[in-house]
């Protein structure tokens, strides 16, 4: 349904975050970073969005892009006082930085 929405030329921040959210879910890394990134285009300070395209990209093992993707998540979102996200991506930085 997504997809089709895109397809029919609608295309916002939240129809990009779940079509990454989804691809993520079937393991479909690469088209799933490739909308978080749109996402991103659209408001470069969406949290949650770098948080899924962290987790994106270390699933399948780009671990730099996902600590740079994660440290980049923490300062957004701790500037926006979105202290949950930032505890989360603080933890999976930590996972990957072991």
């Amino acid at each position: 349904m997504l997809k089709s929405m895109l397809e029919s030329g609608q295309d916002s921040l939240i129809l990009r975050f779940g079509l990454g959210q989804a691809l993520l879910k079937q393991k479909e890394f690469s088209a799933s970073i490739e909308h978080l990134l749109k996402a991103l285009d659209f408001d470069n300070e969406y949290s949650a969005a770098y948080k899924l395209l962290g987790k994106a990209y270390s699933l399948s093992d780009q671990n730099q892009l996902a600590i740079d993707t994660y440290e980049k998540g923490i300062q957004i979102a701790e500037g926006k006082g979105d202290i949950q996200a930032a505890k989360e991506m603080k933890v999976f930085l930590k996972r990957l930085n072991k």
